[in-house]
């Protein structure tokens, strides 16, 4: 049985201006929550992306709702693909990346395998996935659901969050978190700018961050004997 649901409305593009200039590490300096598992990778390398999560949920190896997701995702939507604990078939490859690439899609996470990684590189489209298989999917017609709230990665993800997303991880922003998270995590990085420049000039790297001082106001005194 399929379950569709409507598109969600798009991440202002005045937010994604944002979003694109805070890293996911910097975001996970101040969260823990909204990161899925680090199994799920880049295959491409000094990619940073970010859009409206678009998700599908995708059990066994009946590919036929994430063809029906291809064709419904607008310029600036990133697919987001729960696989369901499935780890034998791979999701998508080379000629749905390309699919990807000329509606505009921003990214692809699945939260499984992929195929083809020399056609996903070519094609430029970047993709997270927990590895590659040579076992494909076939259209089935049972199961499967679209901008329905999904699980990847250990994280629920819900149709309409933000997708933050680069070589070192993924970060997925409800509505109410995507700005204010954005400036902190900017501000954070303008900081380490100037932590670097006072490194260059000589000091030390504790005393900057306030870290030795922490350390020593919770260490005990040794009392002579």
């Amino acid at each position: 049985m399929y379950l569709i649901e409507a598109l969600p409305a798009p991440v202002d593009p005045n937010i994604l201006e944002v979003l694109i200039e805070a890293e996911p590490a910097t975001i996970g300096h101040f969260i823990t929550h909204g990161i899925p598992h680090p199994e799920i990778k880049a295959h491409l390398q000094n990619v940073r992306a970010v859009g409206t999560a678009v998700t599908v949920r995708m059990p066994g190896n009946d590919g036929g709702i994430l063809h029906y997701a291809m064709g419904c995702v607008r310029p600036g939507d990133f697919l987001v693909v729960d696989r369901c604990g499935e780890r034998i078939t791979a999701a998508l490859g080379g000629a749905m990346a390309y699919a990807a690439k000329q509606a505009g899609v921003a990214g692809i996470i699945v939260d499984g395998y992929v195929t083809d990684l020399g056609e996903l590189r070519e094609h430029g489209v970047p993709v997270w996935s927990r590895g590659a298989s040579a076992i494909t999917t076939r259209v089935i017609g049972l199961d499967g659901e679209f901008c329905t709230p999904i699980h990847c990665g250990g994280v629920v993800v819900r149709a309409g969050d933000a997708v933050v997303a680069d070589e070192n991880g993924i970060v997925f922003l409800p509505p109410e978190q995507m700005l204010g998270l954005a400036q902190r995590a900017i501000d954070f990085q303008r900081n380490e700018k100037q932590t670097l420049a006072r490194l260059a000039k000589g000091e030390k790297f504790p005393d900057i961050v306030g870290s030795r001082a922490t350390i020593e106001a919770a260490t005990r005194p040794v009392i002579p004997r």
